[in-house]
This record gives C-alpha cells, structure tokens and sequence, in this order.
C-alpha cells in the first residue's frame, strides 16, 4: 500500500508539472498577434501527455494492487516519459532561436522532470519485478 502511494503521487505530480509547468511556471514564448510559435503546441501537447496521459496512468497506478498491472502501468508511464521528452526536441520542437524563454527555461525544465519521471518509473518497475517473483 505504501509503494503504491508514493509511486502513483510521484507520478501524478511528475505528470501536472508536465501538464502545467509550461503554462504557468516556467512559460513558453507569447502568442505574437495572429502567430504562434512551434513552442505553444509543444505546450499544448505536452497538456494531453502530462495532465491526461501520466497523471491518469499515475492514479490508476494508486488504484490498482495486483503487481503485475501495476508493473504494465509502470512500463506505460516510462513510454509515456519518453515521449514528454521527445515532444519538445525531436517531435514538434520550438522556436529556432536558442535566447527564447522556451529553449532557455520551459524545454530544460521539462526535460528534467521527463528524466526524473523515468528514472521513478524504472526504479518502480525493477521494484515491481522483484516483488512478482
């Protein structure tokens, strides 16, 4: 019951400052009139993989006790790490300009916190692993 507290609330707060964190606390670049940059829809598509995909796969890792579900969650909030990470450098990236705010704080700080996230999933899974045998 413990593991699963701590795991699943790991992985929903991972999961909303994902989701929120590039806007509210470390923001993309403003909206230009009419023009958006790359950057916005790599905030907007980090909202559905952050607040939608991890944080649900994070409460549904809380919600669930048998070990073998929990580690198949697990394995998809660590391909879900992967792609939060992949968004913003190689899927749909940002603005070209490396003194944007978005290369100078919003890419870096999701980029920590998608690094953190798989390391927690790893290190969940391997507990998990350990814990089916």
């Amino acid at each position: 019951m413990k593991n699963r507290i701590i795991s699943g609330g790991a992985v929903i707060v991972f999961g909303l400052l994902i989701a929120l964190g590039p806007q509210f606390l470390f923001k993309v670049c403003p909206v230009m009139g009419d023009t958006y940059m790359k950057c916005h829809w790599s905030a907007q598509a980090e909202i559905g993989i952050g607040g939608v995909l991890i944080a649900g796969l994070g409460i549904a890792l809380i919600v669930f006790a048998n070990p073998c579900v929990r580690l198949g969650l697990t394995i998809g909030i660590f391909l879900s790490g992967i792609l939060a990470l992949l968004i913003p450098h190689a899927l749909i990236g940002g603005c070209p300009m490396h003194t944007m705010p978005c290369r100078k704080v919003a890419f870096p700080a999701i980029t920590a916190i998608s690094i953190l996230l798989l390391i927690a999933a790893a290190l969940n899974g391997l507990y998990l692993a350990r814990k089916k045998e």
